[in-house]
C-alpha cells in the first residue's frame, strides 16, 4: 500500500465517524430530554401524591413534566405558584 491509499483510508473513516457522531448527537439530547420528562413527572406524581393529604394538586401533563425536570425544584416551585395564581 502507498501513503495516498493510507491516507485516503483515513481520511475516510474520519469522515464516517463525524458523520455518525452528528446523527448521534441529537439523539443523545433526545434521550436527555425524554428522560428529564420521566424525573419530573415522577416528581410530580410524589408531590401530588402528598399534595392529597395537604389540600394541593397539580396536574400532570407533559408539559408541567417538562417543567418540572428541566428546571427542577425551581420549575415544580413555579408550577406551584402558577397554580395558585391561576386557581
Amino acid at each position: 500500500m502507498n501513503v495516498q491509499a493510507i491516507v485516503a483510508y483515513a481520511f475516510g473513516l474520519l469522515l464516517l465517524y463525524l458523520i455518525a457522531e452528528s446523527m448521534l448527537t441529537p439523539l443523545k439530547y433526545l434521550g436527555w430530554l425524554v428522560w428529564k420528562g420521566f424525573v419530573g413527572g415522577l416528581a410530580l406524581f410524589a408531590l401530588n401524591f402528598v399534595g392529597t393529604y395537604l389540600g394541593f394538586h397539580i396536574g400532570l401533563n407533559p408539559m408541567s413534566a417538562f417543567t418540572a425536570g428541566l428546571l427542577g425544584v425551581p420549575g415544580i416551585v413555579l408550577l406551584f405558584a402558577l397554580r395558585s395564581v391561576i386557581g
